[in-house]
């Protein structure tokens, strides 16, 4: 008799390895980096800062961070291989895509040659992601060649300073920086599990990071923030969206943006986003996606006890900040190659080849037949 399967459905609940980069669900607001709180990071921190705790284990010195910001932005430029590549990448094709293939090409141009190199490469990755989709954007939708460095001396900065082209506010700038914060790290979740299973084989870095922002682009991970803006965008008021929800529930309707696979009662980073997005809608005296936000947000908990998660209040969020819906889950990648690579580089420190058993559920043993007796 052959030994059915006894696995928990999507390894709910399995734990796949050990890592010191992140806690989900266990202390503080519920979402640590290296021991430090979320909220207090997002308060408290630019994402560089973050992003030199996830590499290095400890928040950066100002001179540490200094000398950071330097290797950043000398690495902004993207070579003139990759531009052209970018530019034959159809208009229509997902944002997404674009990026997968960007950091693809990026890999075969820049090349890691040893594992002694990790650390510039990933500098390389968070420097020039911003310029890889907006020079495509740009490219195809507007009909220009951007340059891709920019006098913003931050990720945040430089990233809205090449979308929009001209000096982003600082309302905006401190927004994006809270909000690449949050969505910097969360533990083995789907891309950076796929990152590690990658890492685990000895590939190339861009070759683990190309797996990862494959895995993000699935809807079921990183592609709430954008059908969180197709829900509450279709609601004309609170009350319209309440008498709406209770029809979509009715039908058992998906709705996106609600839930967690590890949170219960509420998702830490929420609650910090959903701050700025009541400060962004004030202070372009539109608040009636952010109204409606709240009442989808109040129905959900009411009927179903669901809560946002952190890509719900990032819609109306990004809207108010002129950021194109399809551009939202590039932004993911943007700050979560500074979660992922942290986590290639653990892998890599204490490598064994990742490859679980499977519980097979298929046919009894049994002898072949020839075709002809078939």
């Amino acid at each position: 008799m052959v030994a059915k399967s006894t696995n928990t459905a999507g390894l709910r609940g399995q734990v796949a390895g050990d890592t010191a980069l992140c806690t989900v669900g266990q202390s503080g607001s519920g979402l640590t980096y290296c021991g430090y709180d979320i909220a207090d990071l997002a308060e408290h921190a630019s994402f560089e800062e973050v992003a030199f705790l996830l590499q290095y284990g400890e928040l950066p010195t100002s001179q540490e961070l200094s000398s950071y910001h330097e290797q950043l932005q000398a690495k902004r430029e993207l070579p003139t291989a990759v531009c052209e590549i970018l530019e034959r990448i159809p208009k229509d094709a997902h944002p997404m895509d674009v990026m997968r293939t960007g950091c693809s090409a990026l890999g075969t141009i820049e090349q890691e040659m040893s594992f002694d190199e990790q650390d510039d490469h990933i500098v390389n990755m968070l420097a020039k992601f911003p310029g890889i989709m907006a020079y495509w954007y740009h490219f195809h939708f507007n009909g220009q060649r951007i340059a891709t460095t920019s006098d913003g001396q931050s990720i945040a900065e430089h990233w809205l300073a090449l979308l929009t082209q001209k000096s982003p506010e600082s309302l905006h700038i401190d927004t994006m920086h809270a909000s690449l914060i949050l969505y910097a790290e969360h533990e083995f979740n789907a891309s950076t599990f796929a990152a590690r299973v990658a890492a685990s084989t000895l590939t190339d870095i861009y070759s683990a990071v190309t797996a990862a922002i494959g895995t993000l682009r699935g809807p079921l991970h990183g592609g709430a923030n954008e059908a969180a803006m197709a829900l509450i965008s279709s609601f004309e008021s609170p009350d319209d969206a309440e008498q709406k929800l209770m029809g979509m529930l009715e039908r058992k309707d998906k709705i996106m943006g609600f839930g967690h696979a590890v949170y219960r009662t509420s998702d830490p980073r929420n609650v910090v986003i959903k701050q700025w997005s009541k400060k962004i809608s004030e202070a372009v005296g539109d608040t009636r996606l952010y109204d409606i936000s709240e009442r989808c947000e109040k129905v959900m908990w009411r009927e179903k006890e669901l809560f946002p998660n952190a890509d719900f209040y990032h819609a109306s969020t990004y809207h108010h900040m002129g950021i194109p819906t399809d551009l939202f889950t590039p932004i993911f990648v943007m700050s979560r190659v500074s979660g992922w690579t942290a986590h290639i580089k653990e892998q890599r420190a204490n490598n064994r080849i990742i490859r679980p058993s499977a519980g097979y559920v298929g046919a009894e043993p049994r002898a072949f037949v020839a075709l002809d007796d078939r």
